[in-house]
């Protein structure tokens, strides 16, 4: 998922951090953000701020442990596989209801992922499903659904796939395989992601554009003692360094775009700096996307120039050392991450003669697009100076995230990405995730997040061979085969790696819970999980 909270601002500067003020009582938290929420339709939202959202709002066949990546049944009660790996069935937990009250059936998890699926849908998600029979007659407009979902009775879903999927389970925890009704869909009249019903542990209860959504604890979840509390209200408009102000006053319990980098040591080196700082390594590779499709950038030398123009360490600065420089698309804690890989070094030299060679000795115009949350449009300045050093002037767009993802989703939108402020952090910890979604071929659609357009076909046959190893016993065999991938998807280079990131994020000290559930690997931050000491 496209997503990160190592954010900031560079407005008020000259904060002065208070001590730290006892929070009021109660159960109910404060969380800030600066961008607005986009939507919280599951079949579209895929950000990282309204990711945790979404996984809160709805349930799945699938969950995780809080704080893990250890698969668990959830809105199943119970599942097997056969031994050819082609066929999962899934018994439903009795009981379970929609916060509209209906019950939720089985033809409710067809309707839901089919809707994931169809093209009409437009959501970024529907690779995730292809290992479905009937995927490819769903997507090329051949049928109305996927013939590899069969319900024989309200409490059963068989899903029969057309090939061994690894990371099928895996899909089936991850929020285009939320479950929603049918009949809310259809009332929304398209506005479903303002107005959804699901059968998670909160409930939206208030929703004021550009200022703030208010949740509510959902009384007949179907978990015994979960959620921890009461509800949260979500403030959007928050500047980050304005939102860590009012945390330190006692206004705000989660400051969701984290430490500004300009604030980082003086919090950490504060006295309640250990109980304020959550840190930890995560499954992120951020990156600048090179659409293939649009010139200079369908030349590879073009784009094997801009990988050596840029000068990563400098970057990592800019962030406060909270970061490593990124060699290859996977980040170092996933398996199939080829630590023999040298990738492009910052090198000037080669930079220029690359563009010569493309006929390009002079350099060229482009567009560079940013987030507008500091300190993105710091580093795009500093990638900006870079391609400058090799002729290439980058016009700078620093936007709002929403129009950001928009502009990378529309084919022939935008040259060039930073993806600071939505970069990819694995949806499950499989080398997958990082090619199907931002890779593939089936994300380089409308709406999609391949913002590259980068499409080998060879490659996507490579990538679903992999998947294909189900059998544990060739799971060595499986990492191995996409090392490979990856490295070959770089000879085509239409990514500059740049970092590799760790999490960081900012809460009061009232709030209880391990802190791998405020950078919970498949959650961002666990609604579920976290409490109110």
């Amino acid at each position: 998922m496209l997503r990160r909270w190592l954010l900031g601002t560079t407005t008020a500067a000259a904060i002065i951090l208070a001590p730290l003020a006892v929070m009021a009582e109660g159960k109910d938290i404060v969380v800030t953000y600066k961008d607005d929420i986009v939507t919280l339709d599951p079949a579209i939202g895929y950000d990282w701020v309204n990711w945790s959202m979404i996984k809160s709002l709805y349930s799945r066949l699938m969950d995780y442990e809080p704080g893990t990546a250890t698969l668990v049944p959830s809105l199943a009660e119970s599942f097997e596989v056969a031994p050819d790996g082609l066929t999962y069935t899934f018994k439903l937990r009795k009981g379970v209801k929609f916060s509209s009250g209906r019950d939720v059936v089985a033809s409710d998890v067809k309707y839901s992922i089919e809707r994931a699926v169809d093209p009409k849908t437009q959501g970024p998600g529907a690779g995730f499903f292809g290992a479905i029979n009937g995927f490819e007659d769903l997507t090329g407009g051949k049928a109305t659904g996927l013939a590899g979902i069969e319900t024989p009775d309200d409490g059963t879903v068989v899903f029969k796939l057309s090939r061994p999927d690894a990371t099928f389970l895996h899909v089936l925890a991850i929020n285009f395989a939320s479950v929603v009704p049918k009949e809310a869909v259809e009332a929304a009249g398209g506005d479903f992601g303002k107005k959804p019903v699901g059968s998670g542990t909160f409930v939206l209860k208030d929703w004021v554009i550009g200022q703030k959504l208010v949740f509510e604890k959902n009384p007949g979840y179907y978990i015994k003692d979960t959620p921890k509390i009461d509800g949260f209200t979500v403030e959007v408009g928050q500047e980050p360094l304005v939102a860590l102000l009012r945390l330190q006053k006692g206004e705000v319990d989660i400051a969701g775009d984290g430490i500004p980098p300009a604030k980082f040591l003086e919090i950490k080196n504060s006295p309640d700096g250990a109980q304020m700082i959550v840190d930890g390594e995560q499954l992120h590779t951020g990156y600048v996307t090179l659409n293939t499709k649009v010139k200079p950038f369908d030349d590879l030398k073009v784009r094997q120039a801009v990988n050596h123009a840029i000068n990563k360490d400098r970057i990592v600065r800019i962030l406060n050392g909270r970061a490593t420089p990124a060699k290859e698309v996977l980040p170092p804690l996933m398996p199939g991450y080829d630590s023999d890989y040298s990738g492009f070094a910052y090198d000037v030299a080669k930079a220029k003669s690359l563009l010569a060679e493309a006929g390009l000795a002079d350099g060229f115009q482009t567009v560079l697009y940013a987030t507008n949350t500091d300190p993105q449009p710091r580093i795009a300045q500093a990638i900006q100076q870079d391609l400058a050093a090799v002729g290439v002037k980058a016009e700078i767009r620093a936007l709002a995230q929403g129009n950001v993802i928009a502009a990378g989703g529309t084919e022939g939108e935008a040259p060039m990405i930073w993806s600071g402020g939505m970069a990819w952090i694995a949806d499950f910890p499989d080398p997958s995730n990082f090619y199907g979604p931002i890779l593939g071929c089936a994300g380089a659609v409308q709406g999609g997040w391949n913002w590259s357009w980068y499409c080998n076909g060879e490659l996507d046959k490579r990538a679903t061979a992999a998947d294909a190893m189900s059998d544990p016993a060739k799971s060595g065999e499986r990492v191995e085969a996409w090392k490979k991938i990856f490295t070959d998807a770089m000879n085509d280079a239409p990514w500059i790696p740049v970092t590799n990131e760790r999490r960081v994020v900012a809460k009061s000290l009232r709030m209880g819970g391990e802190n791998n559930i405020y950078i919970d690997p498949t959650r961002v931050i666990n609604y579920d999980a976290i409490f109110v000491k």
